[in-house]
């Protein structure tokens, strides 16, 4: 499963390994490259790198949420490649920094005690749903196809194709695109011991072949940390899963 995290004292380090972009979503891969200043397009390597850079500081403050002024980052950039003197002192900044950090920690813990209690009505409600069942530990699960393969073992890798959505509906990972997986398209392949407790559990008691919906609670999941900038804190997951096979 992809998720991952950037620490918000790792920009400035991602500019030393510009070239290693990062991939974009596969629903991002057939646009084309932006227009560079002016209104033609990316020509030179220099004006590629430099492009990259600013996508994968982009893509890092995108993951964690921080709210900035495109121009004033570019200005900053500017600046310092220029040996200006900064604008700002090191206090005002560092007062800045602490201002947006407290706030940024205030949201979310808002965000997180709403996710929580709007979480644990989902899955009151949705346990009473026909042909949901739900474990010991809270996970809720339903068999949309029943296999009759062997059951993974926590030790084991297995191949799986997926899609996992918050309760909003919202999808926020998936192993193929479309309603369901087309022919040949190849699942993901990962350890049982290397996912979400949720995943874990649910793994360890499937089928090779069948398919579940799985509901996983937050506590099962990523907690009150979330994971990036696609899943909150405290959220209850739904993942489809189709158990393919495990890895030889």
């Amino acid at each position: 499963m992809r998720m991952q995290f950037v620490a918000a004292t790792g920009v400035a380090l991602l500019c030393a390994s510009a070239f290693l972009v990062a991939q974009e979503p596969k629903k991002e891969e057939s646009k084309p490259a932006a227009p560079a200043q002016g209104g033609s397009q990316l020509q030179t390597a220099k004006e590629k790198v430099s492009y990259g850079i600013g996508l994968n500081i982009g893509r890092s403050l995108k993951q964690q949420k921080l709210d900035v002024d495109p121009a004033i980052l570019a200005r900053g950039i500017a600046d310092m490649l220029a040996g200006k003197k900064p604008a700002v002192s090191q206090e005002e900044l560092q007062e800045a920094f602490e201002m947006v950090q407290a706030e940024a920690e205030k949201s979310a813990a808002q965000a997180g005690v709403k996710a929580l209690e709007s979480g644990q009505k989902f899955l009151v409600e949705n346990g009473k749903k026909e042909g949901v069942k739900t474990t010991k530990s809270g996970l809720q699960y339903q068999v949309l196809k029943a296999g009759n393969g062997p059951t993974p073992k926590k030790a084991d890798s297995v191949l799986a194709h997926y899609r996992g959505r918050l309760t909003s509906g919202s999808v926020f990972d998936e192993s193929y695109e479309g309603d369901a997986p087309a022919a040949g398209e190849k699942p993901a392949e990962f350890p049982v011991g290397g996912v979400i407790q949720g995943w874990q559990e649910a793994l360890q008691l499937m089928k090779v072949g069948d398919k579940w919906r799985i509901f996983v609670p937050s506590d099962l999941g990523y907690g009150a940390r979330g994971a990036g900038s696609d899943i909150g804190p405290n959220e209850v997951l739904i993942f489809d899963i189709e158990l393919v096979g495990i890895s030889q």
